[in-house]
């Protein structure tokens, strides 16, 4: 895919990360089951640490057994702390839309179905915002992908998911869903940007 040709204009259009950053920040990214999503991230050097959890609403019904009714107004999502020092919001983006899920489904990814599974981004602040219309409009301008581009800007606060969806794959990486769905992923990750992968 052209997304690693695209991401270094990208990158100077937005910014780049301090050498001498001393915090850290937040993404907040939905892709489909959180499980995956959490397990290529925790791969991603710079990344301190990730939760799975629920995206897009006020709080009410943020648990498992209501959003999985499809009735709520929440995305499984995950929450990525991460060094800009070492890793910037916009590589992030890169492996979200490279290797975390397919930015072209809607309402789902591969075997899950619904609004839960809908691909979208929760800024964490303007420029966040800013940076996810930038990449999104220059994907779609270099058509890197054959159907259009799904992935929403949404808001909406984080709630984290239960503590038994906390590392799943680390803690069952012989699931067959982790086998067959999200190992996988890994191993792109590793294979197509050994830079940013971490063990």
């Amino acid at each position: 895919m052209k997304i690693a040709y695209l991401l270094a204009p990208a990158a100077l259009i937005l910014g780049s990360p301090s050498a001498a950053a001393p915090h850290t920040e937040t993404a907040v990214l939905a892709g489909g089951c959180f499980w995956g999503m959490e397990t290529v991230f925790e791969h991603v050097k710079g990344v301190t640490d990730v939760v799975s959890g629920y995206a897009g609403g006020s709080g009410q019904d943020a648990n498992y057994d209501a959003v999985s009714s499809e009735r709520t107004p929440y995305a499984e999502a995950v929450r990525i702390t991460y060094d800009p020092a070492q890793v910037s919001y916009a590589r992030l983006l890169q492996v979200f839309f490279a290797i975390a899920h397919d930015p072209t489904q809607v309402n789902r990814q591969g075997p899950d179905v619904g609004i839960s599974y809908r691909s979208a981004i929760f800024p964490q602040n303007a420029l966040q915002a800013q940076q996810a219309k930038t990449f999104i409009a220059r994907l779609s301008a270099a058509h890197v992908y054959k159907a259009p581009i799904a992935t929403k800007i949404e808001s909406g606060g984080f709630y984290a998911a239960e503590a038994y969806h906390q590392d799943f794959a680390k803690k069952h990486p012989f699931y067959p869903y982790i086998v067959f769905n999200d190992r996988p992923k890994v191993a792109a990750l590793k294979a197509k940007y050994p830079n940013l992968f971490k063990a």
